[in-house]
């Protein structure tokens, strides 16, 4: 195999752009400081990117952040599923799929 045919099949891939990575990171930050999350990883395969969230290293994700181009006009591209394999959330806007996921961050805070 040359290189130019290796690298023909890295563009094959699927991958998060800046500004997405961005919205992810950012929520990761937050939950990270809230002790809710710890690691992540990410995967970039030919048909989905995924973005996959741990509370320790050595389990299951939590959390899939996935990206799918090919539903990007039918129920959009985006979607949460959850560690049981439900989807949680789905639709066209990163930042509002992600919502569903900031409601872990809204705690009630008690009056002593």
């Amino acid at each position: 195999m040359n290189m130019q045919s290796s690298m023909r099949g890295l563009d094959q891939g699927v991958s998060f752009d800046r500004r997405e990575l961005g919205v992810i990171l950012s929520l990761y930050g937050r939950m990270v400081a809230a002790g809710e999350w710890r690691d992540y990883g990410i995967s970039c395969l030919r048909n989905s990117a995924v973005f996959s969230v741990f509370r320790r290293t050595a389990e299951h994700p939590l959390y899939r952040i996935e990206k799918h181009p090919a539903l990007r006009n039918r129920q959009g591209m985006y979607v949460v599923i959850g560690m049981d394999g439900q989807i949680l959330k789905r639709g066209h806007d990163l930042a509002q799929v992600l919502k569903v996921l900031e409601r872990k961050l809204l705690r009630v805070i008690e009056n002593e």
